[in-house]
């Protein structure tokens, strides 16, 4: 079996309607075994994931997360990723990491966010001005194209080296920007919350994307107990990330404020009303970047 090799030249015939097509199809399949291996280094971070997905195939992803790479000019995260055949096991292509991840991690929350959010959003804040930051803004404006965007920064320099060439507004405090925000998108390193529960308004939808760690979050307690909670995945997020640990672990929520997953019927993963505050939790996971590495490989032809 050849070997493929898929670059980042392939993302010329993705859209991110076939992907979230792919991420349906793909969620309708049993449920897959997955596996994650986390090693640190002080703020360091190698993630291993695998799985298999009975019917597309298998996959290994292999990331790098280093934080000091941003000041070095370099990405904080790296890796590979290889495809495994069905049936027969054998290695069929390596795919570039960063499309995979770049589409992965932004389908993802777009899929949340199809689903969530009010169809009138109009305003989004972007917390954190980093890669994420910028492919959320591709993506977000597949559905929402009369979105108008605002980037919020530790630094207003970082928010503001992101935001003035896309055109997009520097938001230079977050308390006043959170509550007049349709769609908050928190992509982050942080530890300790950003956002508040008390700075969040009726209407609000929240796509939580930075967390990966269980010492990391990116809301508070508050924002978690007003809100109605979904997660992609309750497998690769229910007790391994911070943003959903801490609250639970203090008694803000309990298991079953997890109302719904990308494997529950779509139905009960909605909006119920206009001025309910959601909250997605996208934990990523590694049958989620196999159905976009083979959505990416089947698009390259």
């Amino acid at each position: 079996m050849t070997l493929r090799i898929i670059g980042p030249e392939a993302e010329a015939k993705l859209t991110w309607r076939g992907l979230l097509d792919a991420f349906e199809a793909g969620h309708r399949r049993p449920k897959p075994d997955i596996k994650d291996l986390f090693v640190y280094r002080g703020k360091d971070t190698v993630l291993d994931r695998a799985t298999w997905i009975d019917g597309i195939g298998a996959l290994v992803k292999v990331a790098t997360i280093v934080p000091g790479n941003a000041a070095r000019g370099r990405p904080t995260i790296n890796g590979i990723v290889a495809l495994f055949d069905d049936t027969t096991g054998e290695a069929t292509a390596l795919v570039d990491f960063h499309l995979v991840t770049k589409w992965k991690t932004a389908g993802d929350s777009l899929l949340s966010a199809s689903r969530l959010a009010r169809k009138d959003s109009r305003k989004i804040l972007l917390v954190g001005a980093g890669a994420v930051a910028r492919s959320m803004v591709e993506a977000y404006r597949s559905i929402f194209p009369e979105a108008e965007f605002s980037v919020w920064s530790r630094q207003v320099q970082t928010a503001a080296h992101m935001a003035v060439p896309m055109g997009l507004e520097v938001a230079t405090s977050l308390e006043q920007a959170v509550p007049q925000a349709d769609i908050i998108c928190t992509c982050t390193m942080a530890t300790q919350p950003l956002i508040r529960g008390d700075w969040l308004r009726p209407g609000q939808h929240l796509d939580l994307i930075g967390a990966y760690r269980p010492d990391m979050r990116e809301v508070d307690d508050a924002a978690m107990a007003r809100a109605r909670i979904f997660v992609d995945a309750r497998a690769t997020t229910l007790h391994h990330i911070g943003e959903l640990i801490e609250p639970l672990k203090s008694g803000a929520i309990t298991e079953t404020d997890i109302l719904a997953d990308f494997y529950d019927d779509p139905a009960s993963f909605t909006r119920r009303s206009a001025d309910e505050i959601t909250v997605a939790k996208n934990g990523g996971g590694a049958h989620l970047d196999l159905m976009t590495a083979d959505y990416i490989a089947r698009a390259a032809g």
